[in-house]
């Protein structure tokens, strides 16, 4: 059903009295004055020439850094080319929401294929079709956890501080109690979970690897977290899968996080997506778009949207979740990087990434950068002590051309991938080396 525009003054005055208003002005009297904007005052248009060399001035401000040792929950992986060539294609780039579904097999097709590589990645039994980010994630995970008479969440403290803030944004409109345990070393102590968990407690949320890109002791938490009869939800870095066990192996109920590793480049901070998969016990709490599989009257594979009688379509104010749509084109660039790279593929840049850290944190230490946590195992990512303050050696790494990693704590946070060589590593401990000098 389309929009009607009255398109004389007359129509528009008859169509006013019917709503027993005298002038347009009136539909925007609930609109404080001091923010109206009464003209624009908008410049000449300009022409397509004009306007592309407007947009290279404006990129121009732009920086760039060749050399990236900064993580946080963003990633700077190696891309293969094919990633970019398949999901450019018009007719993925241009698709929308497919309102008639089932004659939209494509697109269908490619987050079937996108919800299966999830669920192979995690070792969990159905994903969703996508979300917006893995905040929100984490966040729509806490709802699936609620029952009658459990609503509180635990959150461990090594969780990602901008997920953390999410969870507790969605949680008070609905007054939903979160409790955050502090890291112990930057990592979680699964004692500490223990001794947070009560008869009200629906959900625990736990990273791994956690903000300070340390691995969790995930057999103690799973189990001390269902034995007091709640949920565990695992957030994790997908790339970090081709070489850890995953959620399912760890007996998880929920596993989401951020997808962005996976062929999608740094973007200055998006699009990017959240993925969410669980066990097949939760899957009718599942929130979003479910894409399944099936046979068309002549006995050929289609897909379909699934499960989709559900209180965000047709009872919305009953609703765990209001989430209607998903990031098709981030998914099936997920689906596209992970076809690329394989099994063997996403391991070689998981052991790459790991290893090249090990080696930037070695490197460090000689020059007074002590790891905070220890012993504790970690993945690509490390917080280490700074014999100078953060701040300032960021500033003269930048000078260099060289984004370093991120003050945390008075700290700073190291990332590295497949993408730092040791030559890169290098030139990083010398330029260091020189600012202590």
């Amino acid at each position: 059903m389309g929009s009607y525009i009255p398109s004389t003054g007359e129509e528009r005055q008859a169509m006013l009295q019917a709503i027993g208003l005298t002038s347009t002005d009136q539909l925007f009297d609930v609109v404080p004055e001091s923010v109206r904007v009464r003209s624009l005052d908008l410049p000449e248009g300009l022409s397509e020439l004009e306007v592309g060399q407007k947009m290279a001035e404006l990129a121009a401000k732009n920086r760039v850094f060749p050399s990236v040792f900064r993580g946080a929950g963003a990633y700077r992986h190696y891309i293969p080319s094919i990633v970019k060539t398949v999901t450019s294609k018009e007719e993925f780039l241009t698709a929308y929401t497919p309102y008639q579904a089932e004659i939209s097999q494509g697109v269908l097709q490619s987050i079937f294929e996108y919800q299966t590589q999830m669920c192979e990645l995690t070792g969990m039994d159905v994903s969703n079709a996508s979300v917006y980010d893995g905040a929100v994630a984490a966040a729509e995970a806490v709802f699936m956890c609620q029952e009658r008479k459990r609503s509180a969440v635990v959150v461990s403290g090594a969780v990602d501080p901008q997920t953390i803030a999410v969870i507790k944004t969605y949680c008070e409109s609905r007054e939903v109690p979160v409790i955050v345990v502090p890291a112990d070393g930057c990592a979680t102590d699964p004692a500490a979970i223990q001794a947070a968990l009560d008869g009200a407690t629906a959900a625990v949320y736990v990273q791994s690897p956690n903000y300070y890109g340390v691995l969790e002791d995930m057999d103690a938490i799973v189990a001390a977290t269902h034995a007091a009869g709640a949920k565990v939800i695992m957030g994790v870095n997908p790339i970090s899968l081709g070489l850890l066990k995953t959620p399912g192996e760890y007996g998880v109920d929920i596993a989401v996080g951020e997808g962005q590793p996976l062929g999608m480049p740094l973007s200055f901070g998006g699009p990017y997506l959240g993925f969410m998969t669980c066990k097949k016990a939760m899957m009718r709490k599942l929130p979003g778009r479910i894409v399944g599989e099936t046979k068309d009257d002549d006995g050929n594979r289609c897909f379909v949207l699934t499960l989709q009688a559900r209180e965000q379509h047709i009872r919305r104010e009953k609703a765990s979740s209001n989430i209607c749509s998903n990031e098709a084109l981030c998914a099936m660039t997920a689906s596209v990087y992970l076809a690329a790279m394989g099994p063997k593929g996403l391991r070689q840049a998981a052991e790459s990434s790991a290893a090249h850290a090990h080696y930037l944190a070695g490197e460090l230490a000689k020059l007074g950068f002590g790891l905070r946590s220890g012993d504790k195992p970690f993945f690509h990512e490390f917080l280490t002590d700074s014999p100078i303050e953060p701040e300032t050696l960021c500033a003269k790494l930048e000078e260099q051309g060289i984004l370093g990693g991120l003050p945390v704590d008075g700290g700073i946070l190291w990332c590295c991938t497949e993408c730092n060589s040791k030559a890169e590593i290098d030139r990083l401990i010398k330029v260091i080396g020189e600012v202590l000098a």
